[in-house]
């Protein structure tokens, strides 16, 4: 039982962290590229709707693969990680916006050339 409740902490941990790092780019990305009514709106939806939305869907992706693939330590690691990364990089792409004035190419002057943007 204690691996059980080690393993949910840290999706817990992991899920948080990911979905605050996803909101904290977007914010970035929103306040870099002028897109929303303005940062305060932006702000508040980002911290009481798409942190805890978010955080509940790597919760339930995490509890899924852990279901799904039981107990192949070196497998259910590879796959949470993939799985993770995915849902976080969706959502990205889901409320990354287009061209602006600020952005005519949708993508901010700080984002690596190396990276490609969210989209699909």
């Amino acid at each position: 039982m204690g691996n059980r409740r080690l393993h949910g902490c840290l999706g817990t941990v992991v899920g948080l962290a990911l979905a605050v790092l996803a909101a904290m780019l977007l914010g970035r990305v929103w306040n870099a590229c002028d897109t929303g009514v303005n940062n305060s709106a932006n702000s508040s939806f980002l911290l009481l709707l798409f942190i805890p939305g978010l955080w509940a869907v790597l919760l339930l992706s995490w509890v899924a693969v852990g279901v799904v693939l039981g107990n192949r330590p070196l497998l259910h690691t590879l796959a949470l990680a993939v799985t993770l990364l995915a849902v976080s990089w969706c959502t990205l792409s889901i409320f990354w916006r287009g061209t602006t004035y600020d952005c005519p190419s949708g993508v901010p002057p700080w984002w690596p050339g190396f990276l490609p943007t969210p989209g699909f």
